[in-house]
């Protein structure tokens, strides 16, 4: 059986080691059936609105997992507030979260959309100094794999309305639990147009 150890995170993006746990890929996989509906049998959702989960970093996966059940046992006041994934979360022990972390990062990621931006592609690589947007690649890298040492998650190939919604989210502050208000800083920059054009390059990055 597959096993991957990490450091289990928890709080609002905080580095702290919280507790370190053992993730079996094989338990996570019997305990995921639940996830299926709107994340499909291996993470790869077919569900637009619902991102895929399959490849991402266990630490991610099962720090948001945590962040979820933190936003619903604190009434939003904490952590990640989702009435769907705090519901789901709520019943999960730390155990739960890294076998499921586990299991759907052994997952491959299903191929992202072939529809690019140019406008997108900027703004990603280079950002925008002039309005004091920092460019993705800087955290999320060129192929949008992210840096799961720093906790960054990976964003390439995800589905394009999931992507949108989040930023939205973190532009309006629905969103609170990324490390330091990094993406919330960014985001409340971004127009409307620039949303769009980011969505649409990093659905399509390979």
């Amino acid at each position: 059986m597959k096993k991957i150890l990490f450091t289990l995170l928890l709080g609002l993006g905080a580095f702290n080691t919280a507790s370190a746990v053992e993730g079996d890929a094989e338990a996570g996989k019997n305990k995921s059936a639940v996830c299926a509906a709107c994340h499909g049998v291996d993470g790869n959702s077919a569900v637009a609105i619902y991102p895929k989960i399959a490849g991402q970093s266990a630490t991610y996966l099962a720090k948001q997992l945590a962040d979820f059940k933190l936003g619903m046992s604190s009434g939003g006041k904490e952590g990640r507030a989702d009435p769907i994934m705090g519901g789901m979360a709520m019943a999960l022990s730390e155990q739960d979260m890294a076998d499921l972390a586990a299991y759907f990062s052994s997952q491959k990621q299903s191929p992202g959309s072939d529809t690019t931006n140019e406008t997108g592609r900027k703004l990603y690589l280079g950002g925008d100094s002039s309005r004091g947007i920092t460019a993705c690649v800087a955290c999320h890298g060129v192929t949008g794999k992210g840096m799961e040492q720093a906790g960054f998650p990976s964003i390439g190939e995800q589905n394009a309305a999931y992507i949108q919604s989040q930023l939205e989210k973190f532009r309006s502050g629905a969103r609170a639990n990324d490390k330091a208000s990094m993406m919330r800083n960014i985001a409340m920059k971004l127009e409307d147009a620039d949303i769009e054009a980011l969505t649409q390059f990093i659905a399509s990055l390979k």
